[in-house]
């Protein structure tokens, strides 16, 4: 079995790679610069079934070294975030988002797609968040293009139905988890914040975001890494999975709520 994990230098992605790398599985991690390639070929120099990468999803040149992998389950992770009012975040950073984390990663997906349709299996996990699901006020761009995966990967997987094929459409929507991800996108917003409309609230917000990853905020990722080894391991997936428990359980009512 074929595993491809992109954007897995850090975080969520290596934890899971962590738990499976001693499997009877061959693992490709892909990372978007030569220096994290690098730093990866070093972490995993010792175990021969895994193959790093360098893959910027953007390029189309980097894409295409995917078309002569066998590709047998796709783990979708790369991304990027940026915080800022949608009243007057750039669009440039805007686009960029949506760049990288939409279009960018369903070409990978079209491009991985063609050898499963041939095949008439495999697996697609993509990675989207609960901020896909409960909009946060200073990262409304993120949690746009986290819904709009899951709108994406949900309306592809009744497409693949009618192929009566194998292959499987998974989301896995993380919450609040200790990355350091979370920070720099709540931090990158005050970059240009003498400018901003909310200027006079810096103190404020940046005191209500500490509170939130203090309070919110889980640094075992176990809940979630093993929900994405349930989605690569298990032979009946579920079609979401979403951790921790409690961010779910509020995920679901501000739903109902709403």
């Amino acid at each position: 079995m074929n595993i491809l994990f992109t954007g897995a230098r850090s975080g969520i992605a290596k934890d899971v790679i962590d738990k499976i790398k001693h499997k009877n599985v061959t693992i490709y991690v892909s990372v978007y610069t030569k220096s994290q390639l690098a730093e990866i070929k070093k972490i995993y120099q010792s175990n021969f079934n895994i193959h790093p990468l360098k893959i910027d999803i953007t390029s189309k040149k980097d894409q295409e070294k995917l078309e002569n992998l066998k590709i047998d389950i796709l783990v979708c992770n790369a991304g990027v975030g940026y915080g800022g009012s949608i009243s007057e975040m750039p669009i440039e950073k805007l686009r960029e988002n949506f760049e990288v984390n939409v279009f960018s990663n369903f070409e990978i997906v079209q491009t991985v797609l063609k050898q499963m349709i041939e095949r008439k299996e495999g697996r697609i996990i993509m990675m989207s968040s609960l901020a896909g699901i409960v909009p946060v006020p200073f990262l409304g761009g993120y949690c746009a293009t986290k819904a709009s995966i899951i709108k994406l990967a949900e309306t592809l997987r009744m497409e693949l139905k009618l192929l009566k094929t194998d292959i499987k459409m998974i989301l896995v929507e993380p919450g609040l988890y200790l990355t350091g991800f979370n920070r720099v996108m709540l931090e990158n917003k005050y970059e240009d914040f003498e400018t901003s409309y909310f200027k006079n609230q810096e103190k404020v917000l940046r005191k209500k975001e500490d509170l939130f990853l203090h309070l919110l905020g889980k640094k075992n990722l176990d809940s979630i890494s093993n929900c994405i080894l349930k989605a690569i391991q298990k032979k009946h997936p579920k079609r979401v999975y979403r951790a921790p428990f409690s961010q779910k359980v509020g995920a679901f009512l501000y739903k109902v709520i709403s």
